[in-house]
């Protein structure tokens, strides 16, 4: 759902064999009582007992995903040059 941007009304039922609210309140659920973190835990040691961990060049980007509950309002963009551009509008 993350990845494709549909809703989770719009979710086929035959493929997961459940109404897209069902699959929803069972991610929530899951997220809820720990899995998803557990799973990420295991999934690192087991990488990492493996030697197939390489974490030189990891990233982490979730600017696609709303932050339902809000969250810190940024401040201000700081200025990167030595003199600010001259507004336009």
């Amino acid at each position: 759902m993350v990845r494709t941007g549909i809703g989770w009304n719009r979710l086929p039922t035959a493929l997961f064999g459940a109404s897209g609210a069902t699959c929803w309140r069972r991610l929530t659920e899951w997220h809820e009582a720990g899995v998803w973190q557990q799973l990420h835990e295991r999934l690192l040691a087991e990488l990492r007992a493996a030697g197939l961990l390489d974490l030189s060049a990891a990233l982490v980007d979730s600017t696609h995903l709303r932050a339902l509950k809000g969250g810190t309002t940024p401040g201000p963009a700081q200025l990167t040059g030595a003199n600010p551009a001259p507004n336009t509008i």
